[in-house]
């Protein structure tokens, strides 16, 4: 990898928008480190195959602390331009609170909550000042937009993370970074489903776009693929 363009590190890069994600910035000429839950083969390792050496593929298992820890490790010295923190489970539009084991609401609160915000926590600390730290959010994690219900835990689990989010941002109120919440839109992926409205090429290079424009711009924002403002 060179010096001269900037580098992002996608968390959650093996497949779906993920994936699509670290496509995006490498044919923008970005180089990529993309993180991958176990030795592969996967499209990003076919993607790092093709791309001349801007795509690096590191281990990641985000519910892990100590494989959080050992890539932390591994990365020292690493300056990032960008942090997109892309990490996700979902049971479906039925999923409800009343019909769900303790583990089972635990395993999405961890996943989608928790582990993306001890993963800004410990790779933040990478991103250049002027940067930006980015984890995928949902317009079904705005409170105020909920008034149709479904989705009810996974809505509940991108909620805590707006929320954690939020707390971050106000104990680095004098940080320069660009910090940012994105709603890629319904789309067609393995948890998306088939039904969904939007295909990965509708939805992730306008992801690119709208972080692009937030550049440079501190403070936290939550807003969708077309750069538009969501209510909490």
């Amino acid at each position: 990898m060179s010096s001269s363009a900037p580098l992002v590190l996608v968390i959650g890069a093996s497949r779906g928008l993920g994936l699509a994600l670290a496509r995006e910035w490498l044919s923008r000429g970005w180089e990529v480190i993309g993180t991958v839950r176990g030795a592969g083969p996967t499209g990003l390792h076919e993607a790092a195959g093709a791309s001349g050496g801007r795509l690096r593929v590191e281990t990641l298992e985000v519910t892990d602390p100590a494989s959080l820890q050992a890539l932390k490790e591994r990365l020292a010295g690493t300056r990032l331009d960008l942090l997109f923190v892309n990490a996700g489970v979902a049971n479906g539009p039925g999923d409800r609170v009343d019909r769900i084991s303790t583990e089972e609401f635990t395993r999405i609160m961890v996943t989608n909550a928790l582990s993306p915000m001890r993963v800004i926590e410990a790779l933040g600390p990478l991103v250049r000042p002027g940067g930006t730290i980015a984890a995928m959010s949902s317009s079904l994690g705005s409170v105020a937009l909920n008034d149709r219900g479904g989705w009810e835990v996974y809505r509940a689990s991108k909620a805590a993370l707006n929320t954690l989010m939020r707390s971050y941002a106000a104990r680095h109120l004098a940080d320069a970074r660009s910090l940012a919440l994105v709603d890629p839109g319904w789309v067609r992926t393995d948890m998306g489903g088939d039904a969904a409205s939007l295909s990965i090429a509708e939805s992730i290079p306008g992801v690119v776009d709208a972080l692009a424009r937030r550049t440079g711009q501190s403070g936290l924002r939550y807003f969708n693929y077309r750069g538009e403002t969501l209510p909490w």
